[in-house]
C-alpha cells in the first residue's frame, strides 16, 4: 500500500486500518515515553534531590478571575485536571470501537470483553484474598486495570513478528477494561455526594444531549460546556474526570461531506498530547516511590502481596480463563493468527495496571502510608507481568517460525 495516498481516497476497510495502525503507534511510542518517564520519578525520588521531587508536587498554583480564585496543589491539578483529559480521550476511543471498532457487534467484541471482564473480576478476587476485611480492602480495584499504553508499548518491541489481529485484540480488551475501570471508580470510589452539584452537572450533561441532537459541531461549544461539566463534578463528589468519558458521550460522531467528524477531530487532537504530555506528567509525578529496606518489606505487606498477585497471576488467568470459556460455549470465535498461547502473553501483558492502576490507588488510599506501598507493588507488578508476556511472546514467534 502507498503510506502517502491520501487518507480521504482510501476505501473505508483502508480508512478503518489506517486509524488503527495511527492509534497503534502513537499508544506504543507513548508506552515506551511512559516507562523513561516512570524510570525518571524513581530515579529522582531515590536521588540526593529526593526532596525537590516531594515538593515540586504540592505547590499550590492559583488560578483565578474577577476575585474568585481556585488554588490546588500541582498534583491535583495533573491527577484530577489533565486526567479528565485522558478519560475524554478514553470515552472518545470507547465511543469509536462501539461505533465501527471491534467493539461494533457482538460477534466482534464477544471474545475482548469476555478476557476484559475475567481480566477485572479474577484480580479483585486475589487481592481480597490478601485483604478482604483488612485495612487495605479499599484497594481492591488496583489490579483490575489494564494500562493500555504500557501493554501495546512493550508489545511493540516485538515490532512487525507480533500480528496486527494481536494487537487489535489487545487494544480492544484495554478498551473494553477501561470501561470496567470507568464504572468502577465511579460508583465505588466516590466521596459524599452534593446532590445540588450533580444536579447542576445534570443539567450541563443534558445541553450536550441537545447540542449533539440539534445539530451543533463547533467544537467550542462543547468545550466550554465540557468545563463546566467538570467543574460541577470535581464539586459533586464524584472523581471529575468521570466527566471526560461523559463528554465524549455527546461529542457528535457522524461524518459531513468531505469533513472530519467532531468525534475523530477531538480524538486526534488530543492523542498527541495525551500520549507525549499528560500520561508522562502523570507517571513522573505518581511513580516517584523511595526505593529502600522498607520498600523491600513492604512487598510482603498483604496489599503489595494483593495487587502482585491480581496482576500477575490474576490477569492473565481472568482473560484467559473467561476468553476460553466464551470460545467453548460459542459466544466469540478466535481471531484469525492468533494462538492460545499469545493469549497467555497478552493475558500477561494485561497485568501491566501503572497508570490506571496508580491513579485507582490515589482515590482508594489518598495519603495514607497504604498508597506507597501500593505504589511499589504497581511497579514491580508491572515490570514482572511486561518481562514474562514479552518471553512468553517471544518464544511464540520463534517457535513460529523454526
Amino acid at each position: 500500500m502507498n503510506r502517502n495516498r491520501p487518507l480521504k481516497n482510501a476505501t473505508p476497510v483502508a480508512r478503518l486500518v489506517r486509524t488503527f495502525q495511527e492509534f497503534a503507534r502513537l499508544e506504543a511510542s507513548g508506552g515506551i515515553l511512559l516507562i523513561g518517564c516512570m524510570v525518571m520519578a524513581l530515579a529522582w525520588a531515590n536521588s540526593p534531590w529526593t526532596g525537590s521531587y516531594f515538593h515540586l508536587w504540592h505547590t499550590d498554583p492559583t488560578f483565578g478571575v474577577a476575585g474568585s480564585h481556585l488554588s490546588k496543589s500541582l498534583h491535583f491539578w495533573i491527577n484530577d485536571g489533565l486526567m479528565a483529559l485522558f478519560f475524554l480521550l478514553v470515552g472518545l476511543e470507547i465511543k469509536r470501537e462501539t461505533l465501527v471498532g471491534e467493539l461494533a457487534s457482538f460477534r466482534k467484541a464477544a471474545l475482548p470483553i469476555a478476557a476484559a471482564l475475567g481480566g477485572m473480576i479474577v484480580p479483585a478476587v486475589f487481592y481480597l484474598l490478601f485483604n478482604r476485611g483488612g485495612p487495605g480492602a479499599a484497594g481492591w480495584g488496583i489490579p483490575m486495570a489494564t494500562d493500555i499504553a504500557f501493554a501495546l508499548g512493550v508489545l511493540a518491541l516485538l515490532g512487525d513478528r507480533a500480528p496486527m489481529s494481536l494487537k487489535v485484540f489487545l487494544a480492544a480488551l484495554a478498551i473494553a477494561d477501561d470501561i470496567g475501570a470507568v464504572l468502577v471508580i465511579a460508583f465505588f470510589y466516590t466521596a459524599q455526594i452534593s446532590w445540588i452539584s450533580l444536579g447542576v452537572g445534570g443539567l450541563i450533561f443534558a445541553a450536550l444531549i441537545a447540542a449533539n441532537r440539534t445539530g451543533l459541531r463547533h467544537p467550542l461549544i462543547y468545550i466550554v460546556l465540557g468545563i463546566g461539566l467538570w467543574i460541577a463534578f470535581l464539586q459533586s463528589g464524584i472523581h471529575a474526570t468521570v466527566a471526560g468519558v461523559l463528554l465524549a458521550i455527546t461529542i457528535p460522531a457522524r461524518q459531513k461531506l468531505n469533513s472530519e467528524s467532531p468525534m475523530l477531530r477531538f480524538e486526534h487532537a488530543l492523542l498527541p498530547w495525551n500520549k507525549y504530555l499528560i500520561m508522562p506528567v502523570f507517571a513522573l509525578a505518581n511513580a516517584g516511590v523511595v526505593l529502600g529496606g522498607g520498600a523491600a518489606r513492604s512487598l510482603v505487606d498483604p496489599i503489595s502481596l494483593g495487587v502482585i498477585c491480581g496482576l500477575v497471576l490474576g490477569k492473565p488467568i481472568g482473560i484467559v480463563l473467561f476468553s476460553w470459556l466464551a470460545t467453548r460455549c460459542g459466544i466469540a470465535t478466535m481471531l484469525d493468527g492468533i494462538s492460545w498461547r499469545q493469549i497467555v502473553g497478552v493475558g500477561l501483558l494485561g497485568g501491566i495496571g501503572f497508570t490506571m492502576s496508580l491513579f485507582i490507588a490515589n482515590l482508594a488510599f489518598g495519603d495514607a502510608p497504604a498508597l506507597e506501598t501500593a505504589k511499589v507493588a504497581i511497579l514491580a507488578a508491572s515490570v514482572l507481568a511486561g518481562a514474562v508476556g514479552t518471553v512468553v511472546l517471544r518464544i511464540r514467534v520463534r517457535s513460529s517460525l523454526a
